[in-house]
């Protein structure tokens, strides 16, 4: 499958992943040694984040030197802190005189259910990711935070489907490049915007997706089934424009109409989906462009996520399923 681009495609982005692959959980690093502006925009009703409120266009700092994303629910958080020793040890970070603070936002997904759900991602494996973070990073699927990620809970867990990491970037001549990175780990179902394509979803007894509409419409009370927090997709999206922080949060909003475009249900009591927006500012551009194409950008990613999984923990992935209907096509 040809690669659609990367997030670190975006000049002074490097991105590293650890994970540990028997426990199934992991996380993602975005670093921007040189700093770059950011905000957020939290809309899923269940986040577990750390140091978002700093991002608010009032907030004194206006720029960050890495965003964590991490597997785990609240104890993954802890993360972040891995990737602050890393940071502070090369001496990146705000300098506040008796030495440097790095600022390092950080959201967490719920990856529990598949795994083991005693080993979560920690300051070691944190510092790990940080360290091993590259500007030609591009892997996608079962890495770093997308280690344990699902997809199509709708049905129940039983019924999920693996997802993961996706990466995707847009370049123009003018030297605006624009990307995105999303760990995807939704409650609902993911679908092709180009196409309709029902890529993954919630799966019935014979293994074949079911349309998400049938369980909102058909079996509204199955919503009373699914545990809180237990999901969440997770997002950056980047870009070497000059932003302020004020314009980042708008990206940051805009960016969420990705999620909308590929996963329905979205943003649900159940979900806690964050899209953090960073810029390094290089190039002049709209704010409306860059906001409009991260939407489109993230929109990739999140397909990229589905269609580069790998089965795992018991969960099949789209791969195993368009091999199954090729089998039987054959």
């Amino acid at each position: 499958m040809g690669s659609a681009g990367s997030i670190t495609d975006v000049p002074g982005t490097k991105v590293g992943h650890a994970e540990n692959t028997k426990a199934f959980t992991g996380c993602t690093v975005i670093i921007w040694e040189e700093g770059a502006v950011c905000s957020v925009d939290v809309r899923g009703s269940a986040p577990g984040t750390r140091e978002t409120d700093l991002l608010d266009p009032t907030g004194l700092v206006d720029r960050v030197h890495a965003v964590c994303l991490s597997g785990g629910t609240s104890f993954g958080l802890d993360a972040a802190g891995g990737v602050v020793a890393w940071l502070e040890e090369k001496g990146i970070g705000v300098d506040v005189g008796v030495g440097v603070v790095p600022i390092v936002p950080s959201a967490v997904l719920f990856d529990l259910s598949i795994g083991d759900p005693k080993v979560r991602p920690d300051r070691d494996m944190g510092y790990r990711a940080a360290a091993l973070a590259s500007p030609t990073e591009d892997r996608e699927g079962n890495v770093g935070a997308g280690c344990g990620a699902s997809v199509g809970k709708l049905g129940g867990f039983e019924g999920a489907m693996k997802a993961g990491i996706g990466t995707a970037s847009v370049r123009y001549p003018n030297g605006l490049v624009i990307g995105a990175i999303v760990a995807l780990n939704a409650m609902g179902e993911v679908r092709d915007p180009r196409t309709g394509e029902l890529l993954a979803g919630s799966l019935d007894r014979e293994g074949h997706p079911v349309d998400s509409r049938s369980w909102l419409y058909d079996k509204p009370f199955a919503f009373t089934n699914i545990p809180q927090g237990t999901n969440t997709t997770l997002a950056v999206v980047a870009s070497n424009a000059k932003l302020t922080k004020a314009q980042a949060k708008k990206v940051a909003e805009m960016a969420h109409d990705g999620l909308a475009r590929t996963i329905y249900p979205v943003h649900t009591m159940f979900d806690g989906d964050t899209v953090f927006a960073a810029a390094t500012g290089e190039v002049e551009a709209s704010v409306d462009l860059v906001g409009a194409v991260s939407a489109e950008v993230l929109a990739t990613a999140i397909v990229r996520a589905v269609m580069t999984a790998d089965g795992a923990g018991g969960l099949p992935a789209y791969r195993d399923l368009r091999k199954r209907r090729l089998e039987g096509d054959a």
